[in-house]
């Protein structure tokens, strides 16, 4: 039986602000194809775990790893900035609470716009981009900007801009934070299910504990450490799996 592979690590994170510490000796492996929620109160660290392990920011101390690579190019937190906005571009896909989209462009350029950003000509990266709109259930909306959207429309875009360069590792941050419960659960539905069958990995930050058994596995954040993971069938026992648990949500 074949061992995933760490498509993404972090090791002895380490983060303050001040006198605030955020990261406190943090250790995380994500494998490629694998769906991680990352849960904690507000003010836990998560989000700023999130950040060093996307190039966001730089940790204090430690190290984060792209492939198991400790290469220039695979030590994350040693990237200059430049470079890790590359990075980001290329190699890792990003979908916020609240969408982040250009308002003054129609929906399929929001999503082309990561390849337009890396040279692909408008046309092409436009064509590419229409072909996630029927499997993201948004046929039909192609030329409609953000503001002529619902939030679940507007979170389906972000989640077919996240995809379209193919990344090996999508971060989402409150996904759902903005959409009522049933939306929601419609959204990380979605995102776990497209993200699983494209191979990418998936680091899902929420409060959220339905959101997060959703996810095949979930780490817990506390004062900066990581203090608990369990598996997601760990998650549902004796209520089924946590797909299961929630199939409510999408009759």
């Amino acid at each position: 039986m074949n061992t995933p592979s760490a498509v993404l690590s972090g090791t002895g994170l380490f983060k303050s602000y001040g006198m605030t510490r955020a990261l406190a000796g943090v250790d995380i492996v994500v494998t490629a194809g694998e769906s991680l929620a990352v849960m904690g109160p507000s003010g836990s660290g998560k989000s700023t775990l999130l950040h060093c392990l996307a190039g966001i920011e730089r940790p204090d101390s430690g190290e984060v790893l792209l492939d198991g690579e400790r290469s220039e190019m695979g030590r994350i937190d040693q990237l200059r900035e430049p470079a890790r906005s590359e990075l980001r571009r290329t190699a890792f896909g990003f979908v916020f609470q609240s969408g982040q989209l250009l308002p003054e462009l129609p929906a399929d350029e929001n999503v082309a716009l990561p390849l337009m950003l890396g040279g692909t000509p408008r046309r092409a990266a436009v064509e590419q981009a229409r072909q996630w709109f029927g499997p993201l259930g948004l046929q039909g909306l192609e030329a409609r900007r953000p503001g002529q959207l619902s939030g679940g429309q507007a979170q389906r875009v972000a989640i077919a801009r996240a995809l379209v360069g193919k990344p090996k590792v999508i971060f989402a941050d409150e996904p759902t934070g903005a959409l009522d419960q049933a939306t929601g659960m419609e959204v990380v539905h979605l995102l776990t299910d497209v993200s699983r069958r494209q191979g990418a990995a998936l680091v899902l930050v929420t409060h959220d504990a339905n959101v997060a058994r959703w996810c095949d596995r979930t780490v817990q954040v506390r004062d900066g450490r990581l203090a608990e993971a369990h598996t997601e069938s760990e998650a549902g026992a004796g209520t089924g799996t946590g797909a299961e648990a929630n199939a409510g949500y999408r009759r």
